[in-house]
């Protein structure tokens, strides 16, 4: 996410992006359709799954909209901008997820940054007007501390093969991971992190979680090792991860967890960058890391957005491809498994600042332009 190749951090780039005003919008790409507009910094695209058809885009700034048949409904469906906090540049209202029985509970949980800066997790209910949420029903599920403005990580999935919520969370900051988080068992910090919203108080945390046992760890960790895994997402069909992980200098990186996996994986940072030694930078040691199955340089593209497997009908030729972007260069590519080799291939070069993508009930694709303040759908 940059105006200028070598600014390389997430926190520079949106810092810059937050200032251009002016911004250009994006002309549509033939193999995209504008849905909507007149969003201020669109971070998320997210459905409730509760047969509605709603798109819910979530703004940094704190409020979350509601697009129903195409129309933007005026009223947020909820605003907490007043105790979100984006100083600093990549704070906010980060991240947005519906139980998988919305449709009954009416619960939902989102990820954002509070006036102090530190990473909250809660959970709000709709309203009895189903365009409404409740705001006095915010009920605060986890904080942890952000030692630096930058690397807040912010997406919140379902999984569709065990129903947990998962988390992510960046290292924290700053530049190279200076206090070691994303390697340290005992900080929830450059993790990806799984708790159970529907035992314990205020939440419970899975027995089959890897480290439950383990004293000095923080329980809720699934996998570590990451930077700034901005965004990631389970395939609807097969429940496999694919977690972006926005690199430091040189490289952006795809990784991958079937859904088989028992967790605590190790995806290398600060070890590695990509599937390059970073510190040291040469003859690190790789042994039981979980290495990337996709990554590319910073003469491509200088901050990763994850996507998604395509599973919808519009472009049928993407099907089971799993689809992603770059925010500052506005390239897509879609990536898949062919003989137990994966497959890169750049599908678009677009004049987005891709910040998030996002599914529909049905499966299809659309993306969020920061700078335009548009949503748009892949397909003519």
């Amino acid at each position: 996410m940059s105006f200028m190749p070598f600014l390389r951090r997430l926190s520079l780039i949106l810092f810059l992006a937050f200032l251009s005003v002016s911004c250009t919008t994006a002309q549509s790409n033939p193999v995209f359709t504008k849905l909507a507009s007149g969003f201020e910094r669109p971070v998320g695209i997210s459905n409730a799954g509760d047969g509605s058809s709603r798109l819910f885009i979530t703004e940094q700034g704190g409020k979350i909209f509601i697009i129903k048949e195409g129309n933007v409904i005026k009223e947020p469906f909820l605003d907490v901008s007043d105790l979100v906090s984006r100083n600093g540049g990549e704070r906010g209202l980060l991240g947005l997820a519906f139980h998988p029985d919305y449709k009954n509970n009416g619960r939902f949980f989102i990820n954002y940054t509070n006036l102090e800066g530190n990473t909250v997790i809660a959970e709000y209910h709709v309203s009895s007007k189903a365009n409404q949420a409740d705001k006095a029903s915010g009920k605060t599920l986890l904080t942890f501390d952000q030692p630096f403005p930058n690397h807040n990580g912010g997406q919140l999935a379902f999984s569709p093969k065990d129903g947990y919520l998962y988390i992510a969370t960046g290292d924290g900051g700053d530049g190279g991971d200076p206090r070691e988080n994303g390697q340290a068992l005992y900080t929830p910090l450059g993790k990806l992190l799984r708790i159970d919203v529907d035992t314990g108080e205020p939440y419970g945390i899975p027995d089959s979680n890897p480290w439950i046992d383990s004293p000095d760890a923080f329980k809720e960790i699934w996998a570590y090792g990451l930077r700034n895994p901005w965004r990631f997402s389970f395939d609807r069909e097969t429940g496999d991860l694919y977690i972006a992980d926005v690199g430091q200098n040189k490289f952006e990186e795809i990784n991958f967890q079937a859904a088989s996996s028992q967790g605590g994986e190790n995806y290398g940072w600060n070890i590695m960058e990509g599937l390059h030694c970073y510190k040291p930078n040469k003859n690190c040691n790789q042994d039981g890391l979980t290495l990337p199955i996709a990554e590319y340089d910073h003469s491509e593209g200088v901050s990763v957005t994850g996507g998604f497997v395509y599973r919808g009908i519009r472009e049928m030729e993407l099907f089971g491809k799993y689809i992603y972007g770059d925010f500052a260069t506005g390239k897509i590519w879609t990536l898949e498994r062919k003989n137990n080799t994966w497959i890169n291939t750049l599908y678009e070069d677009t004049d987005f600042q891709i910040s998030s993508f996002g599914e529909d009930e049905a499966g299809e694709l659309y993306l969020a332009h920061f700078g335009g303040g548009e949503i748009y759908q892949l397909g003519k």
